[in-house]
């Protein structure tokens, strides 16, 4: 009797590309939480890029090269969108894994990307991001948003929609057939690029199992520009769309006229936001942030 043949196990490799500017010391804790990664060492790499930072980030990589496969990038400042496309190039691995220097993935984060591949091996992975700084009502808000966000645009985590570039897997080959990021955008990047992908054709899958801890200090001046600059990264997303004609604005108003919902949902899937008492105010703030970039890039001003 002739043995059923066993079909190898999927092991899929991984590129982690991180890219930063003059941030030391958070570099210093994302480099230390994938040091704690539970997957094989033998089956990812860091590259890490530094964006024309002033302060050397060699001591700080140094730190940890005896622990994981390290390579520290340098390039004149260009923006993130640039950083992760210039790592991307050089990447080892069939896998590229996207966070940021102000995250810290929890140790099974690798490991739960790698079960999205194996489910779907073309498919753009995305995993989940929790606040970590639950004392800092801007930074509650600003994740609020997130939760929203991925509330609305996954809500049927097989055909996803979106995912933050700060928690995200793609092969690496398609990432490059595809251009990578547009670099002409400084934020936003995440929604372009995920809607492009999605205009190809393919597809995209949630896996909030993979988990990361996002510790951005927010203040009100620094919520407010990070969300104004939302608002115009918005209108160039939405010209783009319509160039490439990939949708239309009607599309993404449900969210907006239906917050109340997707606040609800974002609860629902595990979001615990501070009071009402607390966010509500910045909930509202967003909302002009977001709205007055908006104009002022649809009005060239």
């Amino acid at each position: 009797m002739t043995e059923p043949t066993i079909e190898p196990t999927f092991e899929p490799t991984f590129s982690i590309i991180i890219t930063t500017y003059d941030r030391p010391g958070p570099l210093r804790a994302c480099l230390a939480a994938l040091a704690r990664s539970d997957y094989p060492r033998d089956r990812f790499e860091v590259v890490v890029v530094d964006d024309g930072g002033p302060t050397p980030l060699d001591p700080v990589v140094a730190e940890f090269r005896d622990r994981m496969a390290l390579t520290l990038l340098r390039q004149v400042n260009a923006g993130p969108a640039s950083g992760r496309n210039h790592g991307a190039r050089v990447a080892r691995h069939a896998y590229l894994a996207f966070t940021d220097d102000d995250c810290q993935p929890e140790p099974g984060w690798l490991s739960a990307l790698a079960d999205g591949v194996r489910a779907a091996p073309e498919a753009l992975v995305g995993g989940r991001t929790v606040n970590g700084l639950p004392g800092n009502p801007y930074s509650s808000a600003s994740q609020l948003v997130l939760d929203m966000v991925y509330a609305f645009y996954n809500a049927d985590p097989a055909a996803a929609r979106f995912f933050a570039t700060n928690n995200v897997a793609a092969p690496a080959d398609r990432f490059r057939e595809m251009g990578g990021l547009d670099e002409t955008f400084r934020v936003s990047e995440d929604r372009e690029f995920c809607d492009r992908w999605r205009h190809r054709g393919y597809p995209l899958t949630y896996e909030p199992r993979a988990l990361v801890v996002h510790r951005h200090p927010l203040t009100l001046s620094s919520f407010w520009r990070q969300h104004f600059q939302y608002g115009r990264g918005a209108a160039r997303f939405h010209r783009a769309r319509g160039a490439r004609r990939s949708g239309s604005l009607q599309e993404h108003l449900g969210f907006h006229l239906r917050l109340p919902r997707w606040w609800r949902r974002a609860r629902a899937q595990g979001a615990q936001p501070r009071s009402a008492l607390h966010i509500l105010p910045r909930v509202a703030l967003w909302q002009v942030a977001n709205a007055s970039g908006y104009v002022c890039e649809r009005l060239g001003l």
